[in-house]
Formats: structure tokens, C-alpha cells, sequence
């Protein structure tokens, strides 16, 4: 029995080193990726918008580009996802702020637009968690954003992606350790 525990204790550790490791180069390449794309959405925000209205940068990029750059095989960070994640549920957020534009419903709205984000993302076989954030953002948002209305859908959210998509496909695949989209598959 003591064999057994010692065995399992030193599975245990090799399991948890070996899922711990730390490959340099990799996490290297998460960091360009990550800083090449918000900062190019950042720098189009910058010049493209006063300051005070920096509409570009929304909170979803930043869980998008963790996605994108840091995990590149997971299903979830592929372009069909990315692309399609945020637009749908851009379009989600917007139509339900028109739905229910009423101050003191904004909490309904807010779970009704992430909600509904989760089943279109679902039915579109399209998920990528940070779209439930750009749904929400359209309700949520600032006055600015609330004032775009459907142009929210193309700019900042589309806009963003494609940007983001194409600092992923440069990035990731100046490399040979990695490669993006996973198996080549876009679509």
C-alpha cells in the first residue's frame, strides 16, 4: 500500500510538471501577438478619434487576443469564432438595446443581450466567450458607444476583429512552433 501511495505521489508530480512547463519562445510569441494587435487597434482609435471617445479599444479585444495569441489551437480562438462570435453578438447587443431602451431596464437588457449572444453563438456553431463582453458593451457601453447604434457592429467591433485576425495570421505564423489558424481550416 505505502508503494502505491508513493507511486501515485510521484505520478502526480510528473503530471503537474509536465502540464507547468513553460515553453519560452511560445510565450515569447503570445506576447508580440498580443502587443502588435491591441496596439494597432489602439493606434487607429487614436488617430482616427479624439481622445476622450476611444471607441476602438473595447474590453472583448483583450480576452480576444489572449484567445487568438496565447491559445491558437483552442476551437474557440479560430477565425470563424472570432469573426463571427463578436459581429453576432454586436448585432445581439444592439437590437436588444433598441428593444428595451429604458434606463431603469438596462440590468433585463444587459442578460437578455449576453443571453441571447450565447444561444446565436451556439446556433452558429461561432463561440468565442469575449462576444458575450461586446454584447454586453452595447448596452453597457459608454454614451458613445450607445450612440453608434448599428455602426457599432462595423466600427468599432468589426473593424477591431479584422485587425486583430490580421496581426494573428502575421504573428502566428512567423514561427514554425506555431500556426494559425489550427490546420490551416479558416472556415
Amino acid at each position: 500500500m505505502k508503494h502505491r501511495i508513493k507511486r501515485s505521489i510521484r505520478v502526480a508530480r510528473y503530471v503537474m510538471y509536465r502540464e507547468t512547463m513553460i515553453d519560452k519562445q511560445n510565450i515569447i510569441w503570445s506576447f508580440v501577438g498580443a502587443f502588435v494587435g491591441i496596439a494597432a487597434v489602439g493606434m487607429l482609435s487614436h488617430f482616427y478619434l479624439p481622445v476622450k471617445d476611444n471607441l476602438f479599444l473595447i474590453g472583448s479585444f483583450g480576452a480576444s487576443a489572449v484567445l487568438i495569441y496565447g491559445h491558437t489551437q483552442s476551437p474557440l480562438a479560430q477565425p470563424r469564432n472570432l469573426i463571427g462570435g463578436h459581429i453576432f453578438s454586436a448585432i445581439v447587443g444592439v437590437t436588444v438595446r433598441f428593444l428595451i431602451p429604458w434606463p431603469e431596464l438596462e440590468w433585463l437588457a444587459c442578460a437578455l443581450a449576453v443571453a441571447l449572444s450565447l444561444i446565436v453563438m451556439q446556433m452558429t456553431k461561432t463561440v468565442h466567450p469575449p462576444g458575450g463582453a461586446t454584447a454586453l458593451l452595447a448596452i453597457a457601453g459608454s454614451p458613445a458607444i450607445r450612440k453608434l447604434g448599428y455602426w457599432y457592429v462595423i466600427s468599432p467591433v468589426a473593424t477591431g476583429v479584422a485587425i486583430l485576425l490580421l496581426v494573428a495570421v502575421l504573428v502566428n505564423n512567423m514561427t514554425s512552433i506555431r500556426q494559425y489558424p489550427a490546420n490551416r481550416k479558416w472556415w
